[in-house]
Formats: C-alpha cells, structure tokens, sequence
C-alpha cells in the first residue's frame, strides 16, 4: 500500500529548507542532500530511506518510528514505509531531524566551528 502524493509533499517540503539539492537516486526516487551528505532518499509513494549516527538510530529504531534499513538492516540507515499519513508525517519529521543533524556537523567543520580548535 502507497500514499499517493506523499513523495512529492516530502519532496515540497525538503526542497524548501536553506541548501537543500534534489538528485536522482540510483536505485529510483529521489535523493535529498545538505551540501556532499545525504540527508535521505524517497521511493516514490511508498519508502523513506534515512541515515543516521548511531545512537539516533537506536532511538529512533527503540521509538519505533521507523525500522531497520530494509536491505542493510545493519547499517546506520532506517527504512519508513509510507501505508498511512502518520507515516508520511513521521518521514517529513525524521528527514528534517537528518537535516538538522547534517547542518551541526556541517556547522562544526567550518572555520570556527567546535572542531575548529
């Protein structure tokens, strides 16, 4: 089951945060990236892949809000099915949580930042 519309309100609302580029993934979709990194790639109407440092992807595995990455359950990636609107709203929600997590550490590389010293 999809959410028909839901890859393009994720891409709506992705596209319209600060330095935020869209690419075509190479496994179909649309990939989200904060300058080099990735912040997440959506499959169309039905899947959300999303990286995250380890410790948010334990929380975010533990919350239940979304799962292990459906084909490298072992990585750092987490996997969200889009079967209801909840979903699609927890999505938007954890890509704008690898958004905000992407722009710190993009924060603590720039001259000046906490790495910087």
């Amino acid at each position: 089951m999809t959410i028909p519309g839901a890859g393009e309100r994720i891409r709506l609302t992705l596209a319209a945060l600060p330095a935020v580029s869209v690419w075509p993934h190479r496994f179909g979709g649309l990939e989200y990236r904060l300058g080099r990194r990735e912040i997440g790639h959506v499959h169309g109407d039905s899947l959300v892949d999303i990286p995250f440092p380890r410790r948010v992807h334990d929380a975010v595995l533990s919350a239940r809000l979304a799962q292990a990455h459906h084909v490298l359950p072992q990585s750092g990636w987490v996997s969200k099915f889009l079967e209801t609107e909840q979903d699609v709203a927890q999505a938007i929600s954890l890509l704008q949580r690898s958004y905000e997590l992407a722009k710190e550490q993009q924060r603590r590389r720039e001259p000046g930042g906490e790495a910087a010293g």
